[in-house]
């Protein structure tokens, strides 16, 4: 990618372009070369200050939550037109920075940026954002008020398309925003801060500073913050969630996932399993959401492994800039040992490894693994219950619908999940079973951004996309009306 894109020296606060208040950068390592491809700042204590300073004043003082939903919603509309311009230098810049297949771009890193804005813009101009209730003589004002400053902290996976899940509905509902991107993807946001001047954002409504854990921890214990938007691992939303707690602040949460797919006795196994294996091993596998647990009806169980192995064994590794490969390298070489760990692990405890399980031929350098098929999973063994973040998929056994739906329920996660079956109706009545936060039906998936999306249990707090998005920035208020101000019920 151009130079102008991968080597930054500013921080974007409050709407400016500035210098930052440290001297320490960062090097932006490619995952497929193992070599520097870009540097960037990273923010200091003072940076967040800053930022935080920019993001109060804006909101207290500044036109932003001022401004009705219809102002606001133009500027929205225009901010997605800046983005829809950037979205293949966005997609560009993610497969330098963290690996992202290129083939894999549109789904995961744009193809729900401009689109959230348009979506929100439109929301809001029908959103009910205050009603009159009146109970005899008695009558109240609703009003839905912004939350106020909101902090948003993203990983590095998709790190603008998840920057935009919390931004979009933040500022339609009248918050302001400083986005920390993830030290190891920090760059392609810095598009989305371009976005926000060239539309036209007011001074101080958004912010954008990459920095580490530590600064991080400053961000969310900031006072000036008021509410939270973190998306990441379980265990650093656990530490947010009790930092917040301290506070009482407000914090929404959208953590890890194991999430099942349940193959019914009904379904087509020679049609459905391929696309399970290419869904797992979509962004290679660093995606909360993906069905890595497969359960598979015992009478077909052996069919299911040798179709699971041959569908592995033809998807292409490499070069995350070649638009033939669909698993490109993992982010990092913690991440890469981590998984391969894991899949020790597994072998450990009796899982038997019938597709992959290693370094790809070919690839000597860049941190890759081969898209990896466990046979012969318990759903007791850790590589079940915990989350690997990389191309392995589960197969586990089951008998009856009962027992499948007991094995994908017994889970310390509920994100997503899945189910396949012959009969839709069936499906569906399964799919009802499960407690999980998101569930497709035979491939169907919501039709996002309209449907909310969340997880049970410890997968998170709180529902981003569709209005319940935009209802987690708000924060209802009630008005007593004196009689002269509203009229008999």
């Amino acid at each position: 990618m151009d130079d102008r894109l991968m080597y930054r020296d500013h921080f974007f606060i409050g709407g400016e372009w500035v210098a930052p208040a440290g001297s320490e950068v960062l090097g932006v390592i490619s995952p497929s070369t193992e070599q520097v491809v870009g540097e960037v700042p990273l923010a200091t204590a003072a940076d967040i200050d800053r930022a935080v300073g920019a993001a109060r004043q804006a909101f207290d003082e500044g036109p932003w939550p001022r401004m009705t939903p219809a102002e606001r919603a133009a500027v929205l509309t225009r901010v997605a037109g800046c983005l829809r311009k950037r979205e293949a230098e966005i997609a560009g810049v993610t497969v330098d920075e963290m690996g992202c297949a290129i083939s894999q771009a549109p789904r995961a890193q744009t193809g729900l940026v401009a689109a959230l804005f348009d979506y929100y813009a439109q929301l809001s101009l029908g959103y009910e954002f205050e009603r009159t209730v009146v109970d005899g003589a008695r009558a109240g004002l609703v009003t839905n008020e912004p939350v106020g400053v909101v902090a948003v902290i993203v990983p590095w996976n998709a790190p603008v398309t998840l920057s935009c899940w919390k931004t979009a509905p933040a500022l339609a509902a009248g918050c302001t925003v400083v986005i920390k991107p993830a030290p190891e993807a920090p760059l392609s946001n810095y598009l989305l801060a371009e976005a926000m001047e060239e539309a036209g954002v007011p001074r101080g409504v958004v912010s954008v500073l990459p920095g580490d854990r530590v600064v991080g921890e400053h961000l969310v214990t900031h006072p000036g913050v008021d509410k939270v938007a973190f998306t990441g691992s379980t265990a650093a939303g656990k530490r947010i969630m009790s930092l917040c707690g301290e506070q009482v602040k407000r914090v929404s949460l959208e953590l890890g996932g194991k999430s099942a797919a349940i193959i019914c006795d009904d379904a087509d196994i020679a049609t459905v399993m391929p696309i399970l294996v290419h869904g797992a091993m979509h962004l290679s596998g660093q995606v909360c959401g993906a069905h890595t647990r497969v359960l598979v009806p015992r009478s077909v169980y052996a069919d299911a492994v040798a179709c699971a192995a041959a569908a592995a064994a033809h998807i292409t590794v490499g070069d995350p800039h070649d638009p033939s490969v669909l698993v490109g390298p993992l982010v990092a070489a913690r991440q890469r040992d981590r998984v391969q760990g894991y899949i020790g692990l597994g072998v450990e405890a009796g899982a038997r490894v019938v597709a992959g399980g290693g370094r790809p031929a070919g690839l000597p350098r860049g941190w890759y693994v081969e898209p990896t098929i466990l046979a012969d999973v318990d759903n007791s063994m850790r590589v079940a219950r915990e989350e690997i973040f990389g191309p392995v998929l589960c197969l586990i056994p089951y008998e009856g619908d009962d027992e499948a739906v007991r094995i994908a329920n017994d889970s310390p996660y509920g994100l997503a999940g899945g189910v396949w079956a012959g009969d839709p109706a069936r499906g569906l009545a399964v799919a009802r079973r499960m407690r999980t936060g998101s569930i497709s039906v035979n491939g169907s998936y919501p039709p996002f951004p309209l449907v909310p999306f969340g997880g049970f249990k410890e997968s998170g707090l709180g529902r981003e996309l569709g209005p319940e998005g935009l209802a987690n920035f708000l924060e209802p208020r009630s008005i007593g009306l004196p009689a002269e101000l509203h009229g008999p019920a």
